[in-house]
């Protein structure tokens, strides 16, 4: 009886052990998930954020802007349109592929 209630014991602390170490290895894991979950709502709200900017810069009146200022460029007028004029045999040629 002796021997079987020292095994009985020695199940039971072994049994105690394990559930310590599942239980703390739960624990680390809902830590982990936590993080996670708390890494996902910033890059999500980062994506927001990045998605709004480019809108707001790819705007009609931003695009002149920068058009204008950067890039040195302006409206076009009938002032600072050049027309291009074929004669008939310029144009002929150009149809036909010669130079």
């Amino acid at each position: 009886m002796t021997r079987l209630n020292l095994l009985l014991l020695v199940a039971l602390l072994a049994s105690c052990v394990f559930l310590v170490r599942v239980s703390y290895d739960a624990r680390r894991l809902f830590g982990e998930i936590d993080k996670a979950q708390a890494q996902e709502r910033q890059i999500e709200s980062n994506y927001e954020r990045l998605k709004t900017e480019r809108q707001s810069q790819a705007t009609p009146s931003r695009v002149e802007i920068v058009a204008r200022n950067q890039l040195g460029m302006r409206t076009a007028t009938p002032a600072v349109t050049n027309y291009v004029t074929y004669s008939r045999s310029a144009a002929r040629a150009a149809s036909e592929g010669r130079p």
